[in-house]
């Protein structure tokens, strides 16, 4: 994707992805997690944690609201991770989910905004009710999301 990002640093297990945003409110690490889930039918699911690292404890939280007017960047940044982990993990499933339901918003958003880009790395199914998953389309609201990378395009 040929959007703004951070760079950032990944774990040795390619499962860890940390990078700083940087705005008004300063220096914010971020991190992005691919926690595995379960295996279906012989493919694996991945859980995708995003969230910021609490400059006292040192824990992570999907729940801060940081609002350092970089959102378009740091969700570039969560994409290129996806493509990176899906380079490392081929064939397996990377579930999304928002801490709640205006942060899913947020991300259907980003990806109804850059869905020709992403639809050309990764097929995206939108759960559409309770265990019901379709083919991902703009202007229908989703609880979740589902992402398999499109084979064809690792060894473009």
């Amino acid at each position: 994707m040929l959007l703004e990002r951070y760079g950032y640093r990944v774990s040795d297990s390619y499962q860890q992805y940390e990078f700083e945003s940087a705005g008004p409110k300063g220096i914010i690490t971020k991190v992005v997690l691919y926690q595995y889930m379960r295996t279906v039918d012989y493919v694996d699911h991945y859980n995708l944690f995003f969230g910021d690292v609490n400059q006292l404890t040192g824990k992570l939280s999907d729940l801060s609201v940081s609002n350092n007017k970089d959102r378009n960047k740091i969700l570039a940044t969560v994409a290129a991770t996806a493509l990176e982990f899906s380079d490392r993990f081929s064939g397996c499933r990377i579930y999304a989910r928002g801490s709640d339901p205006i942060r899913t918003r947020l991300y259907q958003m980003g990806i109804a905004a850059h869905f020709d880009e992403i639809n050309t790395h990764f097929l995206i199914r939108g759960e559409y009710s309770e265990r019901r998953w379709v083919r991902f389309r703009t202007g229908q609201n989703y609880r979740a999301f589902l992402a398999t990378r499109r084979i064809n395009t690792i060894f473009n």
